[in-house]
């Protein structure tokens, strides 16, 4: 066996085997071609190369150095390899796709974490791709920003796509602009055959279209084409459709026609395993308490999240520092200070007597009995840790005498966290729902 095969081999045992059969299966060593420092792989699809090479690239390369020595530069390129004469045939690549098609290689199923708030969308995204234009049909995907829905729609067009497909990924702004463009070059009927001779049209953010009253009788006429071709829409929005304010209800109505299914804010456990991959994608180590604080502080904003993760590694890097708990909390205290400035005692309040079960005004009363106390000190030691106020401050919202009654609230709960792991977590929970919360005005 040679040593490229040897390292597909070993790379079959390590990933997951849904991505190695759909993505890894198609790579082949190219014997002849390639050379100690230089390992040459071949796949016939240029959308299955550039998520290799995204990847598993650098993997390659140091199973290459395990097995061999030496860490080879690593070069996935379109084509396939003849079994009878060794030599490769170089596939013709189509023209390269429209800005507006281009879609992020690294947004696929398996690099998707799934929790319980996301499981929902992500079963019914996994369901179109098996099944274009059969069932739910439009899919219609909605939350709020950074959750994810980008990456499940994506997910959908990189799965077609290496199914050979012609699949058009654009944002609602890219549709408009196009829209604007050829409507003053007067090539409507190019416009047209671009959006409607397509497998799948993939739109983001669809709200836009509200009150663009020419733009949406066009995406109107492009909708029902498609869907009467039994070609797949999916679109995600920011919010219902019945929540969109100028949008026409005929619209409406189509976008009701298929599956409509909402990404919620992550738990916190799902952020953690969300951050415990990114980190593992982009060779960035962090420590559990690194990413339990990081998880428990930053809000649900999943790309914000991974803005930080990217920012504590340059830093690191260009200071020559390690990542640690101190260290992050310097290089963030500036996000988390913006964060902070949005909550108030009022916030954390509404939360602690709803998860457990203590009345808001017990919370601010002489009352001493075991929930009370114990709620009235999670809410001292969050709004310490999570508002922007003072000590005596806080003091006066929960009836207590002055600054010194709260620090000595502060030193029991700190000893309470530091003999109670349950207690911990049960903190990080609440401190998590807190910055996840949406405003009463909002």
């Amino acid at each position: 066996m040679s040593i490229g095969k040897s390292v597909l081999s070993e790379l079959k045992k390590e990933i997951n085997p849904n991505e190695y059969e759909r993505y890894i299966k198609n790579l082949y060593y190219d014997e002849i071609h390639s050379r100690s420092d230089r390992a040459i792989f071949t796949t016939p699809n240029v959308i299955i190369a550039k998520w290799i090479k995204t990847k598993y690239r650098e993997k390659i390369a140091h199973l290459f150095e395990i097995q061999g020595g030496i860490k080879p530069q690593v070069e996935i390129v379109v084509g396939k390899i003849d079994t009878k004469t060794k030599k490769r045939i170089q596939i013709k690549e189509h023209k390269s796709p429209p800005k507006s098609t281009h879609l992020n290689p690294s947004f696929t199923f398996e690099s998707f974490i799934v929790g319980s708030s996301n499981q929902f969308a992500y079963t019914t995204a996994k369901s179109v791709a098996e099944k274009p234009g059969m069932q739910y049909n439009p899919l219609f995907l909605y939350g709020g920003v950074g959750l994810g829905k980008t990456h499940l729609l994506q997910a959908i067009g990189n799965d077609q796509v290496a199914q050979g497909k012609k699949v058009i990924y654009t944002t609602l702004e890219q549709f408009m602009n196009k829209y604007i463009s050829h409507i003053k070059s007067q090539t409507m009927d190019r416009f047209r055959d671009h959006f409607r001779e397509c497998d799948l049209l993939l739109i983001d953010d669809i709200q836009f279209l509200s009150r663009k009253e020419q733009t949406q009788e066009e995406f109107f006429h492009t909708f029902n084409e498609l869907h009467q071709a039994k070609k797949q829409i999916v679109i995600t929005s920011d919010r219902q459709p019945n929540k969109i304010a100028g949008l026409v209800d005929r619209l409406k109505s189509r976008f009701e026609w298929g599956l409509m299914a909402d990404i919620q804010p992550p738990e916190l456990e799902t952020k953690i395993a969300i951050i415990e991959k990114k980190c593992e994608l982009d060779g960035i180590k962090l420590g559990n308490e690194i990413i339990h604080y990081i998880a428990t502080n930053m809000g649900d904003n999943i790309r914000e999240i991974e803005g930080t993760l990217i920012k504590l590694n340059a830093m690191s890097s260009m200071l020559n520092q390690d990542i640690t708990l101190e260290f992050t909390k310097t290089a963030i205290k500036d996000q988390l200070k913006e964060k902070h400035e949005n909550i108030s005692i009022d916030d954390i309040v509404k939360i602690i007597s709803k998860e457990l079960n203590v009345k808001p005004s017990d919370i601010k009363s002489k009352k001493r009995t075991r929930n009370v106390v114990n709620a009235r000190r999670i809410v001292i030691y969050l709004a310490r840790n999570l508002t922007p106020n003072s000590m005596p401050q806080i003091a006066q919202y929960v009836g207590m005498k002055d600054h010194t009654a709260i620090s000595h609230a502060m030193k029991k709960i700190n000893e309470i966290i530091d003999n109670d792991e349950n207690f911990k977590v049960l903190l990080e929970e609440l401190s998590n729902k807190i910055g996840t919360s949406p405003k009463e005005n909002e």
